[in-house]
């Protein structure tokens, strides 16, 4: 109570004389005590209290509330875009979908003319079995050639052995055939001294004449084996050079049969050659495969097509066919001011509102990005200047979506949203 109230002279209402009281009186019916007015006034004071403690209160609920989240309206639906390109050229035969036409992963897209691709696979087996069958052959031959290398050696190191041994026994046949010589002389040499003397003896009658024609006989007789002794010698010296002859023969063969380890390692190493063309042509069969199979486009992912090509076109390598949408694997691009990041981390809990159709979707914080939208345009700003001027700056949030909660695919890449995140 204030001290006005507590003082009669100076508040009138507490004021008492006669006269008042029976003016009070003449007035009317009687007027309540003027000490009901500190208890109405204390009713009041108390309501007002109250109402202030519940300001207060609700305040605190509010500002509890309002602090256990963050929200921004800058937010959009991202996904992983899937450009479909040719990985060869040719001319396109067919186009088994249409535009916004949801194909599964792995189905056929377009078709490219196969023709050219399956002559070129036919082209290079052949030539692929051409190959392998002239590899096949050098890996033959090179046993084959070692066998005759060592064969050879062994056998022209025999022939040199026997034309040495041909060559000694020429060579004695010679001295003996000499030394018949020798002694057929000697013999014809006698043989012609009997006939001279026996003719000296017949002319006197002291022999008879079959004497003197034996002499003469036997004397032809070794001049004959005089001539066939110098034959022979002749004949064995003949034998000498053939044998000699046949020694330079069989040299020269085992000259040529030492070259052989070389032949074979030549035959092996055309062998490894026609492998390894063989190989290189097996190499330009799958390739001619693999761009046999790249004539068909398959769906990398499950999703929606979109800005597809038509009939008739000819594409070339890395030309954009398509593109295909994977709504399955949406998330949300929610940019937060940096100042209402203090408290926001990975794995709370999110919940976004869709502009489109004002449905709420439940979510979490996958992830923070490394920094904020435009320090990754293509000219980041330069702030180490004179005139800075400090902006809050937006950091992109990755929200991604609870198991099921896109089933019906509304979420479409780029829509705007609301995205709610709570701290606590």
């Amino acid at each position: 109570m204030s001290p006005a109230e507590q003082n009669p002279a100076t508040n009138p209402l507490q004021a008492t004389s006669p006269e008042k009281d029976a003016a009070a009186g003449n007035a009317g019916p009687a007027k309540p005590s003027i000490s009901a007015y500190p208890k109405r006034r204390s009713h009041k004071r108390w309501i007002f209290l109250v109402s202030i403690i519940a300001l207060v209160v609700a305040g605190a609920f509010l500002w509890h509330y309002l602090s256990g989240f963050e929200s921004t309206d800058d937010a959009q639906v991202d996904v992983h875009l899937y450009p479909v390109s040719a990985r060869i050229s040719g001319y396109i035969q067919k186009v088994n979908v249409e535009d916004n036409q949801w194909v599964d992963e792995g189905a056929t897209l377009v078709e490219i003319d196969p023709k050219d691709y399956e002559v070129a696979l036919a082209r290079a087996q052949a030539a692929f079995d051409t190959s392998e069958a002239t590899a096949n052959s050098s890996n033959i031959d090179v046993p084959i050639s070692s066998v005759d290398t060592a064969s050879l050696l062994k056998s022209t190191s025999s022939d040199i052995k026997n034309a040495e041994a041909a060559i000694h026994a020429a060579e004695k046949r010679v001295a003996a055939d000499h030394a018949r010589i020798l002694e057929a002389q000697a013999e014809n040499v006698k043989a012609q001294d009997d006939v001279t003397r026996y003719h000296l003896l017949l002319a006197k009658e002291e022999v008879p004449k079959q004497v003197y024609d034996h002499a003469y006989a036997t004397a032809a007789a070794d001049v004959a084996a005089v001539a066939a002794a110098e034959a022979d010698e002749a004949a064995a010296e003949q034998a000498v050079l053939e044998a000699h002859s046949r020694l330079t023969e069989a040299e020269a063969h085992y000259e040529d049969a030492q070259a052989g380890p070389q032949r074979v390692a030549s035959t092996r190493a055309k062998a490894l050659s026609a492998i390894a063309d063989a190989h290189q042509k097996r190499a330009a069969v799958e390739q001619a495969q693999l761009n046999l199979g790249y004539t068909k486009i398959f769906a990398p992912v499950a999703g929606e097509v979109t800005k597809k090509v038509v009939v008739g076109l000819n594409v070339d390598p890395g030309e954009q066919m398509l593109t295909v949408v994977p709504l399955d694997q949406v998330w949300v691009t929610a940019n937060f001011k940096e100042t209402q990041l203090k408290h926001m981390r990975v794995g709370q809990k999110a919940r976004i509102e869709l502009d489109s159709n004002g449905r709420t979707y439940d979510g979490h914080v996958d992830s923070i990005a490394g920094g904020t939208g435009p320090i990754f345009s293509l000219l980041p700003p330069e702030n180490a200047t004179g005139n800075y001027v400090k902006i809050v700056q937006r950091v992109p949030v990755k929200i991604v979506l609870e198991p099921g909660e896109n089933s019906d695919r509304q979420l479409r890449p780029g829509m705007n949203i609301e995205a709610k995140v709570y701290l606590r």
